[in-house]
């Protein structure tokens, strides 16, 4: 198992910086940046959303009347990959919720556009997708109650429970909105 490794005179938790790993590690470290887009900077979270929204708008176009179930199996899809990631992520980084993990903004905002009816997704895919993407990091960055209390929830969850109940706000007031 490999641990962070605290390089020059930096603060620690700026100048985190891990050690090789073998496979498993590797595998768990691109899942949980979904494929590596947690390393992008500034504002990892953010490209995460974004990288969600882009990814889905070509599955919304090909899924027709079966939108709805698409975003449903990729956020279930994203919510695995994520528990199955996070606890090698949160060991490789060496902190609790590394921003460099975002499969779950991936899993939230997928989460939030499984809301929105078929019709909509494929008759206004973009405007659909600006309106989660957009929902979803106002209460991803904020988390009013009870959002932020998902947070303390042990491991894995604790990283994903909070952005896929963001999620799912996110999409609730995107469909009223977008109806």
């Amino acid at each position: 198992m490999s641990t962070p490794e605290v390089t020059g005179g930096e603060p620690p938790h700026t100048a985190l910086r891990a050690k090789p790993a073998g496979l498993g590690a590797t595998l768990s470290v691109l899942g949980a940046t979904a494929l590596g887009v947690g390393f992008l900077r500034p504002a990892p979270g953010t490209w995460g959303s974004v990288a969600a929204g882009v990814a889905a708008l070509p599955i919304l176009v090909m899924a027709g009347g079966q939108a709805q179930a698409a975003c449903a199996l990729l956020a279930v899809l994203a919510t695995a990959v994520g528990l199955a990631s996070c606890p090698g992520a949160v060991r490789r980084f060496g902190c609790q919720d590394p921003s460099q993990v975002v499969i779950d903004e991936v899993a939230g905002v997928w989460l939030g556009l499984a809301v929105l009816p078929s019709a909509t997704l494929t008759a206004i895919p973009l405007q659909s997708v600006l309106a989660v993407v957009v929902g979803f990091r106002v209460f991803d960055i904020s988390k009013p109650w009870p959002i932020n209390r998902l947070e303390r929830l042990p491991g894995a969850w604790g990283i994903l429970a909070d952005d896929l109940a963001a999620g799912l706000v996110a999409g609730i007031l995107a469909a009223a909105m977008l109806h």
